[in-house]
């Protein structure tokens, strides 16, 4: 027979619930494998385009003058080469990462 006025406690869970689930324990793994493949296309995407182009250029606004309604602008082109080992090097670590982290 019960007293009045107990309070009889519940046995824990024996498994927690969804709430208090711990991370899945190959997550953190999962999400780096991710971003190591997203980083190895984009080397590779980067190598490839320095391959073939070897460069790029851009403008600057180097001197400009006003002289009523008339503007005077000087803009002079400047070319940045890509050298050809540092493209070579970015398109083959992008495999390396791509064969790496493959799925298997």
């Amino acid at each position: 027979m019960m007293a009045m006025g107990c309070v009889v406690p519940s046995p824990p869970p024996e498994h927690p619930g969804p709430a208090t689930a711990s991370p899945v324990p190959g997550h953190f793994l999962d999400m780096t494998m991710g971003i190591a493949k997203i980083v190895g296309i984009l080397l590779i995407a980067a190598g490839a385009l320095g391959l073939l182009y070897g460069g790029f250029s851009y403008t600057t606004d180097t001197h400009s003058a006003k002289l009523g309604s008339v503007v005077l602008q000087v803009q002079e082109r400047e070319t940045v080469y890509v050298p050809v080992i540092l493209s070579a090097a970015a398109l083959a670590l992008g495999v390396v990462l791509l064969v790496a982290f493959r799925s298997k």
